[in-house]
């Protein structure tokens, strides 16, 4: 989903990163968006009442020089004008000497400094609507929650509480509140994390909602807007976790940067595409992102038993074996081997020197495709065989095969020659043993006649310039009475990526070689349990 915020770009001293929070180009926009009145005798306005503080002359300064930032773009419009205007709001100011004006001047006077002063500071002192100083929890114009009881505001000390002005209440503070950064701003804004946080970073978007915008009409055929409504998004935070979403209570496990640079490097070589396949180093990136993340995020409101295991954003009740974290807050547990731990306003941080998963458990996962699933059939010899799907009736036998059923595969004419081809989707540019199973016919039929059966493999895979290319393993026989696990090619290395290409498959073909002439010792039928594509780690 996209965050429904509007968008500015937000920057600190030590670096820079997209706030999710809206401004207002004018006075008017702001009063036309958020007309309100807090009744009050004070004539003063907000503003006005902080000037005639001599205790808040530093506050004073900053909100006159602090200008709002919208669409990438400082505006004519003051802080200082904000609170001066129509708009009910509640003000947090900070005394003098609790905080340093001159260096968030000097932020300031640099290319999106009022973006930064206005989102970590400015914004954060400031609440949409009047609000008295009693027990309760607000957020604040850049989005942040702050805790309000009578004596204290976000855990800072109140000098004067409930100061009533035209447009709002002023409360006097001891000191600034603090700027507590969601998982994502800590990413992107500290240095340990920063390769983490400038990867997430790069998927940052700005989308047009021209509903929500308002036109004037069109000048030579093109639209114009007089407020452009524009809101921020970012697709891997939308696959993995709204990290930026201080509503969300998170869990996320980090590698510092060395350990983030050498997970990459390895996860990398796996999302190789073909040289034909468009936007390659795009895929590659966005498939290795996902494969380091994927099971890094765990929302806690998802959790039944977190001391028990944890699950990750992207569980499956249909995998179950994949994104579940046994005992994770355990010396051995993913949690609990964390070297250290951050925490954030929306969640915990646990940090590790290594990437703290294992490729098989993630992304370099055992390749299944079941015998009995037809529609993943892409090709068979119809006029020489036919398939039949089939559940192993015997309740002991069942639970020995692969989700409990069969493909019966059967020549229709005497020669016992036939062809199935499977796709195998999603297969990676790595090593694998290549596995088919079968079942003995009397598995499926009582009393039938113990023979093995013989067939053929061919393994269908691209190179890296795109070309389809063949692979033939050769000879194969099952066991007679017994089920057989058969690598059918061992160590094959696939040169390169299926991952997400949908209908540009890996297929298996697989052919019937029985001859009637051996029908003594071999059947000319073949009962397939499933094929699997086991992952070789090096």
């Amino acid at each position: 989903m996209m965050n429904k915020h509007r968008k500015i770009l937000g920057m600190m001293a030590i670096g820079a990163f997209l706030s999710p929070l809206s401004v207002l180009t004018s006075c008017s926009d702001w009063n036309d968006h958020y007309e309100n009145a807090s009744g009050g005798s004070n004539p003063n306005s907000l503003f006005e009442e902080v000037a005639s503080h001599e205790e808040l002359s530093d506050f004073s300064v900053l909100l006159a020089s602090t200008k709002v930032f919208r669409h990438h773009k400082v505006t004519e419009t003051s802080y200082a004008d904000i609170l001066s205007g129509g708009q009910s709001l509640t003000l947090m100011a900070p005394i003098n000497g609790s905080f340093n004006l001159d260096s968030l001047l000097t932020v300031l006077e640099t290319a999106q400094g009022d973006s930064a002063v206005e989102h970590f500071f400015v914004k954060n002192h400031i609440i949409r609507s009047p609000h008295s100083a009693v027990d309760s929890r607000l957020k604040s114009l850049n989005g942040k929650y702050v805790s309000i009881t009578p004596d204290q505001i976000g855990g800072m000390e109140i000098v004067r509480a409930n100061v009533q002005t035209r447009n709002g209440v002023l409360h006097i503070m001891q000191s600034p509140l603090e700027y507590r950064k969601t998982i994502y701003e800590t990413l992107v804004l500290d240095e340990d994390y920063k390769e983490v946080g400038a990867s997430i970073a790069s998927y940052n978007e700005d989308v047009f909602d021209e509903d929500a915008s308002v036109s004037s009409g069109n000048i030579d055929g093109v639209p114009v807007y007089v407020d452009s409504v524009i809101y921020e998004r970012n697709k891997m935070m939308e696959a993995i976790g709204l990290l930026n979403a201080e509503d969300s209570v998170y869990s996320v496990a980090i590698p510092t940067n060395a350990g983030w640079n050498k997970a990459w490097n390895q996860a990398a070589k796996f999302f190789n595409y073909a040289d034909d396949v468009e936007k390659r180093d795009s895929l590659q990136k966005y498939y290795t992102m996902r494969a380091l993340l994927d099971d890094a995020v765990f929302s806690m409101t998802m959790q039944a038993s977190p001391n028990d295991s944890i699950i990750s954003v992207q569980y499956n009740r249909s995998t179950p074996e994949y994104h579940v974290f046994k005992k994770p807050y355990e010396s051995t547990g993913l949690l609990g081997k964390a070297i250290s731990t951050k925490d954030c306003s929306n969640g915990v941080l646990y940090v590790y020197d290594e990437w703290p998963f294992d490729p098989v458990q993630t992304y370099f996962k055992k390749i299944e495709q079941e015998g009995e699933y037809s529609w993943e059939i892409t090709d068979y010899t119809s006029n020489k065989c036919n398939i039949t799907t089939g559940l192993v009736v015997d309740k002991e036998k069942r639970t020995k095969v692969h989700k409990g059923s069969y493909m019966r595969i059967a020549p229709k004419s005497s020669n016992g020659i036939w062809d199935v081809t499977y796709r195998i989707p999603n297969v990676l540019s790595g090593k694998y043993n290549v596995h088919v199973v079968t079942l003995p016919k009397d598995f499926v039929v009582d009393g039938a006649k113990e023979l093995p059966v013989h067939y053929t493999v061919a393994i269908n895979y691209y190179d890296q310039a795109g070309k389809l290319q063949t692979y033939p393993c050769g000879d194969k026989y099952s066991v007679k009475s017994k089920i057989t696990d058969l690598v059918v090619a061992e160590g094959m290395v696939f040169p390169v990526c299926q991952y997400g290409r949908d209908g540009i498959d890996v297929t298996i073909t697989i052919s019937g070689n029985s001859k009637p002439i051996f029908a003594s010792k071999e059947t000319t039928e073949m009962y397939l349990d499933y094929i699997y594509l086991e992952p070789v780690i090096e």
